[in-house]
């Protein structure tokens, strides 16, 4: 657990003063939602979110990025809520990202994790992350910070059901079993992107996160993480290897799963973009 205790370079917050900081999840969760905005999510702020802001903040990759721009926006300390204008514009991965490096930095082991969400559209399985913390008992519970506050939820995000948020490798296994339908899987809004092959993306990534590596949700290596080209039988078997194992410790023994050093960023506004990670 101890592995999940230490920063990465993606969530490390650089040289963030915690002390002030509250030490509950739920407390936490309830301040990354206070300044973070997703960027689809403006009209129900009644904030138009500015079209820079848009295309550019959700590419910031670190934690250290994310908070140099919201000490640019606003200076309250960051547990007042801010205005939608003073807040980072992000997705779901960047309240992931952040919950999690403020878990790691007040002494709670927490890990990103990749999947599905059934919370957002009825039938449907939505690209999703969460974060994954580790109660003093030893439970691992999901938290959504996204949802934290200002959504109406049946359940407590900060123990999401593990039938509402399918990790990726139990949402690969279920496709392949034939226990649902693939075509479910994916962006419900954008209907080329969804399938087996998001599916696998998702598994990879959620794998990289696991050990470290808190991938960018568009990042990938080559035209099968776009669905361009069929997924191999190497890759297949890879992920089905991966989608059986409820320890996800040490994947990169296999190389059909690993995450190059440099990688390829198909960003949504700005382009692809090449990109070289930071090492560990």
């Amino acid at each position: 657990m101890d592995d999940y205790l230490k920063q990465t370079p993606y969530s490390d917050p650089g040289d963030l003063d915690t002390s002030s900081l509250p030490r509950a999840p739920g407390e936490l969760a309830c301040l990354v939602r206070n300044l973070i905005i997703h960027r689809g999510e403006g009209e129900r702020f009644g904030h138009s979110v500015p079209e820079a802001r848009l295309h550019h903040d959700a590419e910031s990759r670190y934690v250290t990025e994310i908070l140099r721009i919201l000490r640019e926006r606003g200076d309250a300390p960051l547990t007042e809520r801010r205005a939608p204008k003073e807040r980072f514009v992000g997705t779901c991965r960047d309240f992931s990202l952040l919950l999690c490096s403020l878990l790691r930095a007040t002494g709670r082991p927490a890990r990103l994790r990749c999947g599905f969400a059934t919370y957002f559209v009825d039938g449907f399985h939505e690209d999703h992350w969460v974060t994954e913390y580790r109660t003093p008992e030893g439970r691992w519970r999901l938290a959504d910070a996204q949802v934290h506050h200002g959504y109406d939820m049946p359940f407590d995000p900060m123990d999401v059901p593990r039938d509402r948020f399918l990790v990726a490798g139990k949402a690969w296994r279920a496709c392949r079993e034939g226990r649902v339908d693939p075509g479910d899987f994916g962006l419900s809004g954008v209907g080329r992107l969804r399938g087996l092959w998001f599916v696998w993306g998702n598994v990879v990534r959620d794998l990289a996160a696991v050990n470290g590596v808190e991938l960018l949700p568009w990042d990938g290596w080559g035209p099968q993480f776009l669905g361009r080209v069929p997924l191999t039988e190497h890759e297949r078997a890879a992920a089905d290897a991966a989608g059986s194992r409820d320890d996800l410790a040490r994947p990169y023994e296999d190389p059909r799963l690993a995450v190059p050093a440099e990688i390829t960023s198909y960003t949504t506004y700005l382009g692809d973009r090449r990109v070289i990670l930071a090492a560990r």
